[in-house]
């Protein structure tokens, strides 16, 4: 069988070798003084018609790797070797080539979506492809009809979900019709249904219309039952991986905190309701939530059922239109929203720390204590937008957690992090209820709210369906279900 992708011997690097150390991931093999690449020398095929899944740790790489086999955006720095596309050197393919060669789809869909609406959104391609306007109806409105995406069609891309946006990007790059599929952590902010659903969709594609798939994921238990094989990047080299398998994460015996029992209310919503526009349909409608002092409280439910509208409104950027919200901590909370880049005004991951310092009042050694608990030593001069995915959460939680909020709102916040990394979030959060701080986390990480979260609430059309402990939630799901995983195996083993 022919290859799909060829790594020719091919290296990158960036231009200077501290460049190159402070985007590599500590924990990884770092480029030394000597000027040694970020990735390769790599020598690897990738077959054609294949599903092939890339791992590692968070900022080892997998983004400037998949960056690299798409010409427009490949990074700027030292290439060397080739990169070949069904056997022809990726630096020689045009524009149109490109566009209807390779598809790709990126960590945070709001860095490609470009149109008002859903539907321009999907002819957009097509209409730079010089595709007739009667195949371009066709292909859309075939897209959409794939992707469940009808309801949604017209409604301005400024209010979707973040998994919808990210259903949206995919929808866009699959309308082009490429032979190659880049997808760089598709399923990041899927709620688990969709996400499942996605798994299988982007099964179907592979094996059905032939289309190569090769996607990054630090959840590969997900798509594994689809996959043909699994790549590890370490130490800028591609290894082969075992496909890991899937099955229902079962709950240890809970256990009670003190605190658990104060039923001390730091967040109350009553029957809010809320709507991005006049004429638009309300996005919650009568939502109610009661926030215990000192509990790690995590909201689930589907994409677009409206958990980041609840925290905004919690948090105060956004007001219900009917209902009332009660937040006695407001002037001593912290609010990390799903974009963490919305939290970043700063040239350097050091000023961005100290953006807050003299509001705030803390001091040059916290910050370092900070960064040093939150893997972030070395990265001290890099723009936070030069930042992997799951560093800039890191970033985002180190200068929410310098001001010593009392209430933390956090919007995936595991979202882009690797298993290691996520473990560290974890025990942060458990640490920081055990001095009395409350947590809200509005998630589709279902391992990490079944083994970190002490109540779990659920929204369905608008509302809160059910509020209950993880081990009363989980027992009682059909569908909604945590997966055993490598975070869940370090948890128990911790």
């Amino acid at each position: 069988m022919s290859a799909a992708l060829t790594f020719d011997n091919f290296a990158f690097s960036y231009q200077t070798a501290t460049e190159a150390e402070l985007l590599t991931e500590r924990l990884a093999a770092q480029p030394n003084q000597d000027g040694h690449p970020l990735i390769g020398p790599l020598c690897t095929e990738i077959e054609e018609g294949s599903f092939t899944l890339i791992t590692g740790a968070t900022g080892c790489g997998k983004t400037t790797l998949l960056r690299c086999c798409k010409p427009e955006l490949a990074p700027n720095g030292i290439h060397t070797g080739a990169i070949k596309i069904f056997g022809k050197d990726s630096s020689t393919l045009s524009v149109e080539e490109s566009a209807s060669t390779i598809g790709f789809v990126m960590q945070n869909p709001d860095n490609q979506l470009v149109c008002s609406e859903p539907w321009h959104e999907l002819a957009f391609g097509l209409e730079n492809l010089a595709v007739s306007q009667d195949a371009m109806r066709r292909r859309v409105a075939e897209i959409a009809h794939f992707f469940g995406m009808n309801s949604w069609l017209h409604q301005n891309v400024n209010n979707l979900s973040g998994g919808q946006k990210q259903l949206l990007a995919l929808a866009s790059a699959l309308a082009c019709a490429p032979c190659l599929l880049l997808l760089d952590e598709p399923t990041s902010q899927l709620d688990p249904v969709a996400a499942h659903s996605l798994a299988h969709a982007l099964f179907r594609i592979n094996r059905e219309l032939g289309i190569t798939v090769l996607a990054t994921t630090h959840a590969p238990e997900l798509m594994a039952p689809y996959a043909t094989q699994r790549l590890a990047l370490q130490n800028g080299q591609l290894k082969e991986a075992a496909l890991p398998t899937s099955k229902v994460y079962i709950l240890a015996a809970p256990t009670e905190t003190p605190v658990q029992r104060t039923n001390e209310p730091v967040l109350q919503v009553r029957d809010a309701s809320f709507r991005y526009e006049r004429k638009a349909p309300f996005v919650l409608k009568g939502c109610n939530l009661t926030v215990q002092k000192g509990t790690l409280h995590a909201i689930v439910g589907g994409n677009g059922c409206g958990k980041s509208t609840l925290l905004a409104l919690a948090a105060g950027t956004m007001r219900p239109e009917r209902g009332r919200i009660k937040a006695p901590l407001r002037e001593n909370q912290g609010f990390i929203p799903q974009d963490p880049k919305a939290l970043f005004v700063c040239d350097s991951v050091a000023e961005e720390l100290r953006d807050w310092q003299r509001a705030c009042g803390y001091g040059d050694e916290e910050i370092d204590a900070m960064m040093r608990r939150l893997r972030l030593q070395g990265l001290e001069n890099l723009h936070p937008y030069d930042l992997s995915g799951g560093q800039q959460q890191l970033l985002a939680f180190a200068k929410v957690l310098l001001t010593r909020p009392k209430l933390l709102l956090l919007d995936e916040a595991t979202k882009g992090l690797d298993t290691e990394a996520k473990l560290m979030v974890a025990k942060l959060c458990r640490a920081l209820t055990a001095e009395g701080v409350t947590i809200v986390v509005a998630t589709h990480d279902l391992p990490f709210a079944a083994c970190v979260a002490d109540t779990i609430t659920m929204l369905f059309d608008g509302e809160d369906a059910c509020t209950e402990t993880p081990s009363e939630f989980f027992r009682n799901n059909l569908f909604y279900r945590a997966t055993e995983n490598d975070f869940t195996r370090a948890w128990e083993h911790q």
